[in-house]
């Protein structure tokens, strides 16, 4: 079986420095990688695509960056709908042939993310590659991930049940991947991005309630924790529904949300 390629992105470790945007610039902005790729305009592009999420309210806040390049699908459909003009290699990569793909617009609007760019200067469609003629020259990994500087990507060349292990044991998600694509892009702490927190503090008399055990009750499960030196505490990682915050076994605040919350300092 031939070894595929993947993409592991760590939301967590992510800090938008676009390393990984401008390595991709770097290599593809005046070059022609035929027959990969022709060269990637200046400007327009975003071949790793980082989008940015602010989550909760003030003063409990946190952002959340997730870099989004082509996620080379297994059934991708691009490759579905324009089978002449886009393959997918037998280790993963999925590519559009320039040369074929020319002025045919509509391969832009097949992909769900939005990770295909028109070129109009060229008249053609263009994603990431996963920088396949470096791999096919030797490198190990992609110019993102050898540019990241907090290990947010990673590369892996793995047979599948190799990775679909790693998959198992760092639980990698993949992002909205709700018609089966089975992309080759996988993601840890999607949650980071994709769920919600509940944050807020408790009071004693006014003053910060350290070490207070606080439990969440509702319409999913989180584990108990201890408020720190401030009397704070976080529940990440919910869902949309309803929740009741209890301190010390005594129901103290109950929400409903939608997005992350800040519910502010609560007297106990």
């Amino acid at each position: 079986m031939t070894q595929q390629r993947y993409m592991v992105i760590d939301v967590s470790l992510c800090h938008d420095c676009n390393n990984c945007f401008i390595a991709c610039k770097d290599e593809h902005v005046m070059n022609k990688w035929l027959p990969y790729a022709d060269e990637q305009p200046r400007h327009g592009h975003r071949w790793m695509n980082i989008q940015r999420k602010e989550r909760g309210q003030y003063p409990r806040i946190d952002c959340a960056f997730l870099p989004m390049p082509c996620q080379h699908c297994e059934n991708a459909p691009c490759v579905k709908d324009f089978p002449d003009c886009v393959v997918k290699r037998d280790d993963g990569v999925v590519l559009i042939d320039p040369v074929k793909s020319k002025g045919n617009k509509a391969i832009v609007d097949s992909c769900p993310h939005g990770a295909i760019y028109w070129n109009d200067e060229e008249e053609i469609p263009q994603k990431c590659t996963f920088c396949a003629h470096l791999l096919d020259d030797g490198w190990s990994v992609p110019r993102c991930a050898h540019s990241c500087p907090t290990g947010a990507i990673r590369f892996y060349t793995l047979e599948k049940d190799a990775f679909d292990s790693l998959k198992a044991e760092q639980k990698l998600e993949a992002y909205r991947d709700e018609t089966g694509r089975s992309p080759h892009v996988y993601y840890k702490n999607l949650y980071r991005y994709e769920k919600s927190f509940i944050a807020g503090g408790l009071l004693k008399g006014g003053d910060c309630a350290e070490g207070v055990k606080v439990s969440l009750k509702g319409d999913a499960a989180a584990p108990e924790q201890t408020t720190n030196f401030f009397g704070d505490f976080k529940f990440d990682a919910l869902e949309p529904g309803t929740y009741t915050i209890v301190a010390d076994g005594k129901d103290v605040k109950t929400v409903t949300i939608d997005a992350s919350l800040n519910v502010g300092s609560i007297e106990i």
